[in-house]
């Protein structure tokens, strides 16, 4: 296996199977336990390592010592390069994550190979030369941070598309610092020199992290979504941290995707494509129903639901809205309704509710129960409304037709990260995956470039209005503690 991973690393891309050959040849295997740690961030080195299989957690100290995981090397990655050529201080600490199986090469090793076979040299320098340019300005880069002078704001949970648009946004205001890790005990220490952190729905903002911003001089937490049930309010208040979120960036995104999850379970979408890219064009099974005249309970009112209403009015459905207080929705159609009516007689429901005490886990085993059988329960507001374990058994059963899920209970285990080479652990997700009549979407309902746009416009407003000197209270979108 090391042969086929030696061709695809940069370094030694371009060699011929001999040279390959040879060099592997030079190369020792090493395995080891987990917690075993392969090097130490500051010790001299001499060896270049590739990984074969298993996972090394690569680890820094921060500026109070603390070791910050910032990367895991997985089978095909190099640690070392430079090593190679001399004596070299590592620059991290490598850690097994579990049984790893690695190979090295020593600097005396390398020099010996590359004197009988100057192709492996030439084509090491030239990998280095964009490397060393890559470093150059990467170093240039933090010495301007150093004297740049601007409201330095550290944004945590970072993707390419927040990138995109925060940038696009930002127009060079703030001094952005972006972080793919999410915020959490071992990750706190990056916000080191900054005022703001931005922080999004999986991110933790418990006590013990709030404290640490605050002793860090973070004075504001700018949330970049809606949903707040992250964080800890009394303590933003009682560590004078002002914090303010986007409460409707683009209302349309997420009703709209709510329907599509409605139109493509009833109709039977993804099974009807799958068969015909098999060559399969038959249509048994794939018999779905008339939006028109059907009964669908809208759980919440605000402005993505009565989106919702919106759009299912346009349908012809009848809609019955139970929202926190009844009024007019818009359309002759759609009329307020309590819980237990809307269980009764919907053909759909959906969840458009915030999560509080008294709408987590409104969908459960008692209110399934309720329901319509056959129902189609869709889902794009917050995982916690839904019983995952009840919905799983509704489905099993027969009562609950189908389900439309952009959001789960437990989602921060895996939402918004790529788990495609790993066996899913959560046996609730798992299965809910086996069901030809569910759908499961990563928390996208949001994704779109006019909801991307807003929620960053929004969110350097909110942090303009820190800037102007404005506490949670004053500010137009604060997050102030119940109670």
């Amino acid at each position: 296996m090391i042969d086929e991973i030696l061709k695809e690393i940069e370094i030694f891309a371009s060699l011929d199977d001999a040279s390959l050959r040879d060099l592997r040849d030079q190369m020792t295997p090493v395995d080891l336990v987990e917690g075993q740690i392969l090097c130490r961030e500051g010790e001299p080195g001499q060896c270049m390592f590739v990984v074969e299989s298993g996972e090394l957690s690569v680890m820094k100290r921060g500026k109070d010592a603390t070791e910050v995981e910032i990367a895991r090397l997985v089978p095909g990655e190099v640690a070392g390069i430079m090593s190679i050529f001399g004596d070299d201080m590592r620059s991290a600490t490598l850690k097994a994550t579990g049984p790893v199986k690695l190979w090295e090469i020593g600097h005396n090793e390398f020099q010996k190979l590359i004197s009988r076979n100057p192709s492996i040299a030439q084509n090491a320098l030239k990998v280095l030369s964009r490397y060393l340019r890559e470093e150059t300005r990467i170093v240039a880069e933090l010495r301007t941070r150093d004297v740049d002078n601007r409201l330095k704001i550290a944004v945590f949970d970072s993707k390419p598309y927040t990138e995109d648009t925060f940038r696009e946004t930002n127009n060079e205001l703030y001094a952005l610092r972006f972080f793919e890790s999410r915020l959490s005990l071992d990750t706190v220490v990056l916000a080191e020199g900054c005022s703001v952190v931005c922080a999004f729905v999986n991110d933790t903002l418990d006590e013990p992290i709030i404290k640490k911003l605050a002793g860090m001089g973070v004075r504001m937490i700018a949330m970049r979504c809606a949903g707040y049930n992250n964080v800890d309010l009394k303590a933003c208040a009682a560590n004078d941290i002002s914090i303010a979120n986007v409460p409707a960036y683009s209302p349309h995104a997420v009703a709209e995707h709510a329907v599509t999850l409605m139109l493509a379970l009833n109709r039977h979408i993804i099974r009807a494509h799958d068969r015909v890219r098999e060559g399969n064009f038959s249509l048994n099974g794939l018999v779905g129903f008339d939006m028109f005249g059907k009964t669908v309970g809208v759980i919440g009112a605000g402005k993505i639901g009565q989106c919702v209403i919106d759009i299912l009015c346009g349908f012809g459905c009848r809609v019955l809205v139970m929202d926190r207080s009844a009024r007019d929705y818009g359309n002759a159609n759609a009329k307020a309704a309590p819980f237990d009516q809307i269980c009764a007689e919907s053909d759909i429901i959906t969840l458009h509710a915030p999560l509080v005490p008294e709408t987590r886990h409104i969908v459960n085993a008692a209110s399934i129960q309720k329901m319509k059988k056959g129902v189609m329960i869709i889902n794009t507001s917050r995982g916690a409304l839904v019983d995952a374990q009840a919905l799983v058994n509704g489905l099993v059963s027969g009562q609950i037709g189908s389900a439309g899920l952009d959001v789960y209970e437990e989602e921060r285990e895996y939402f918004f990260e790529d788990f495609s080479d790993s066996v899913m652990q959560d046996e609730t997700l798992a299965r809910l995956n086996t069901f030809h009549n569910v759908i499961v979407t990563g928390h996208m309902a949001f994704l779109t470039r006019e909801a991307l746009l807003s929620i960053a416009e929004v969110t350097f407003r909110n942090i303009a209005e820190f800037v102007a000197g404005k506490k949670t209270a004053e500010m137009s979108n604060g997050l102030l503690p119940r109670g």
